[in-house]
């Protein structure tokens, strides 16, 4: 009996230590890596002439890129779009309610990589806009929230695409009214904080 009564605190401190050592690396792991991520967007901003205080100065997080990602299905343009996991399900469910009310939402993006951003920023600077009016209306790489799989930029038929006149729609009133209850809300409204251009257009899921 003396033997058993100490052998089970030792097997109860080894799981706590045991427990606690796995966190510790994990925080660290996650430590490491976000650093990694930083250094490499700051060495992306410097190649494209983003300035350094960018997410400081338009009080914009950054954004890591989402892993384990879902297929939600195509986009108008037919190209398959992805959400993590919960966000997916909450979309299906806000889609098929405002559908349930004759209000069609559809997806013209959704997870984007730090990369596909970049892509959109070289893109429009050898299109000759200045790099300011760029960062309007498209988030800097490692700053959008479509790195997150929790973004969706949504439209619906007879309205043009990732235009102000989205907010005259039947979908956005719709979206206005109901979005909050599946945990998505509109992320740049009117007189926003972050030096962005008003996107009626882009909904992100919050947990």
């Amino acid at each position: 009996m003396l033997a058993l009564s100490l052998t089970v605190p030792m097997r109860f401190s080894y799981t706590v230590c045991t427990g606690l050592m796995t966190g510790a690396h994990t925080v660290i792991f996650l430590f490491f890596r976000k650093r990694r991520y930083l250094k490499r967007i700051a060495t992306l901003h410097d190649a494209l002439g983003i300035p350094r205080d960018y997410g400081t100065a338009r009080l914009i997080p950054a954004q890591m890129e989402a892993g384990g990602l879902m297929s939600i299905g195509p986009d108008i343009y037919q190209r398959e779009q992805r959400l993590v996991p919960k966000a997916a399900a909450a979309w299906q469910s806000m889609k098929d309610s405002a559908s349930a009310e004759s209000v069609e939402l559809q997806v013209v993006s959704a997870y984007r990589s730090v990369d596909y951003q970049e892509g959109i920023i070289r893109r429009k600077l050898g299109n000759g806009q200045v790099l300011e009016e760029i960062l309007r209306v498209s988030a800097a790489p490692g700053y959008s929230e479509h790195h997150t799989g929790r973004a969706v930029d949504i439209t619906t038929p007879g309205y043009p695409v990732l235009e102000e006149e989205f907010e005259e729609s039947e979908a956005f009133s719709w979206l206005t009214e109901s979005a909050g209850e599946f945990g998505f809300r509109m992320s740049f409204p009117r007189g926003n904080p972050h030096s962005v251009a008003y996107e009626p257009w882009h909904w992100a899921w919050r947990d």
